[in-house]
């Protein structure tokens, strides 16, 4: 008989530390880390943030408006206001965020949204250019 590879999932798991992003609700585009786990659909979160249109209050938020990211904190159990602020400066969470691959493919897409018509043509041209250079070195090399 051949040997069983189990492997761990991928998934990121539901835990004291980790952070969110909000992906709907009052808070969308926000981070926040979770505080306590309330039940199977709910969490206690809170996102100290220096800037505070980029706050997030304590407060219960379902699951499912929440993004879980890969960056955990490490947090006792149910820690207060001023412990979080500290974690989080001392962790730099927002920092780790916006270098993240996730936070750069996402302020690519809002940066191509808000392109007018005639830039989106003059990145399709430049695209163009720098394929044909690209396939030209190519097959130069074949």
């Amino acid at each position: 008989m051949g040997d069983a590879n189990v492997t761990a999932s991928n998934w990121r798991m539901v835990e004291v530390g980790r952070v969110g992003l909000f992906a709907k609700g009052p808070y969308a585009g926000r981070l926040a880390a979770i505080v306590q786990i309330i039940d199977h659909k709910r969490v206690l979160v809170e996102g100290p943030s220096e800037k505070s249109s980029a706050a997030v209050p304590r407060h219960a938020a379902p699951l499912s408006q929440i993004s879980l990211t890969s960056i955990v904190i490490k947090l006792p159990l149910a820690i207060g206001q001023t412990g979080l602020k500290k974690v989080w400066e001392k962790e730099e969470v927002e920092s780790k965020f916006n270098n993240s691959a996730y936070a750069k493919n996402k302020a690519r897409y809002a940066r191509r949204k808000q392109l007018s018509d005639f830039e989106r043509f003059k990145v399709m041209v430049l695209r163009k250019q720098a394929r044909f250079e690209v396939r030209k070195s190519l097959s130069k090399k074949a």
